[in-house]
């Protein structure tokens, strides 16, 4: 096979790796999966396949990690497994649109003192979107599966988003961006099982990452420091650290190497701990306060997602999270208008990061809504 580019997307479709896709089962038992190499993407695989469902093998190209030497290639962990479990295995090529839509928003949050979520944008803005729909296009494949530890819920006319069973594995927050349209499409087949459970099953199958490591960190910065993609001017220019009086007591290294919130690092020793309150992106300082001066009960965030229009109210009780870790913590919703959402948390919040998510559930786990923070929410 030829590559096949989509000039819309700019996506390139790269020669199979082992053999062409070919299915002879409905379009209703046909799963594109994108895998990362990862066990969770693999036995994610399998079980589908278990399921009976025809099973197509998907791995995004990015920038840089397929060029790590520290780890080398997920790609190649994910074709290995493809072969393995004896399904069709395609890499796609997104460099294009994975530096335009992630790596280059990342860079900018940063210089302007916000702290993105490359992940969700990741999920929103290309896997749940322009790959979903070019794998359709090309493969007339209409539903998508990963390995995430989240739950799609169909009852009757009606498709939620939920937490995982293992709370603690819960993935739901980075998904929350799906469109409503393109949910009832979507399957995680690892929402009812533990980190264990999975590594038991990639054990009894022989899988090749039955003992990998968990990914951390970023994937197109290699899985190191986020720092090193970023832009060398705004991680190396540096400024004064000011006091919450605006004294100047230090200096920082680079606004971008800093985030709301963020303690260690800061090397300024105060006596109390000391936490970043404030980056002051005109003036390059960043200002210093303790505990007390970063809880917030009112947070603000735009670029609403709703995936169920009728408990986003005002007024209305819900569950918030303000960060991929914890339980969501409850909330009163006291504005969901003009793609912008407010809510006041029963118990102050500590540190809401401009540029992360504001992530509404209900009582029975189900995502409500998300978006993005905004400043002195």
């Amino acid at each position: 096979m030829t590559i096949i580019m989509s000039d819309s997307a700019h996506i390139k479709l790269l020669p199979p790796t082992f053999s062409v896709w070919q299915s002879e089962k409905k379009h209703s038992k046909q799963v594109a999966v994108l895998m990362s190499g990862g066990v969770d993407s693999s036995v994610a695989a399998h079980l589908l396949k278990e399921d009976g469902w025809d099973v197509l093998g998907i791995t995004m190209k990015i920038p840089v990690s397929c060029d790590a030497k520290k780890r080398g290639c997920c790609g190649a962990d994910a074709a290995f497994v493809c072969g393995e479990l004896n399904i069709p295995h395609y890499f796609i090529d997104v460099a294009e649109p994975f530096g335009d839509l992630i790596i280059e928003p990342f860079r900018k949050s940063y210089a302007q003192g916000r702290t993105p979520n490359p992940c969700v944008d990741c999920n929103t803005l290309l896997k749940f979107s322009l790959v979903w729909d070019f794998i359709e296009e090309i493969f007339g494949i209409k539903y998508l599966a990963t390995g995430h530890y989240a739950q799609v819920v169909k009852d009757k006319d009606r498709v939620r988003l939920k937490r995982a069973d293992d709370l603690s594995k819960d993935q739901s927050y980075f998904l929350y961006g799906i469109t409503s349209e393109k949910l009832a499409g979507l399957v995680l087949p690892l929402g009812k099982l533990t980190k264990s459970n999975i590594r038991s099953i990639a054990e009894r199958q022989n899988l090749c990452v039955a003992q990998k490591a968990e990914s951390m960190e970023l994937c197109f910065a290699a899985e190191d420091n986020y720092r090193d993609a970023l832009d060398f001017e705004h991680t190396h220019r540096p400024g004064s650290i000011l006091d919450i009086k605006g004294n100047v007591i230090g200096e920082h290294s680079g606004i971008a190497n800093y985030t709301i919130g963020q303690r260690r690092g800061v090397r300024f020793a105060g006596g109390i701990p000391l936490y970043v309150s404030s980056i002051n992106v005109e003036q390059n300082t960043i200002t210093l306060g303790d505990k007390e001066h970063l809880m917030r009960k009112t947070v603000t965030a735009k670029q609403i997602n709703i995936l169920i229009l009728e408990e986003l109210s005002d007024g209305k009780k819900a569950n918030a999270k303000i960060r991929s870790y914890g339980n969501p913590q409850p909330c009163i919703i006291t504005s969901a208008e003009n793609d912008m959402l407010k809510v006041d948390f029963a118990q102050p919040q500590f540190a809401p990061c401009p540029g992360q998510r504001l992530v509404l559930y209900n009582d029975e786990n189900e995502v409500i809504a998300g978006g993005v923070i905004q400043a002195n929410g």
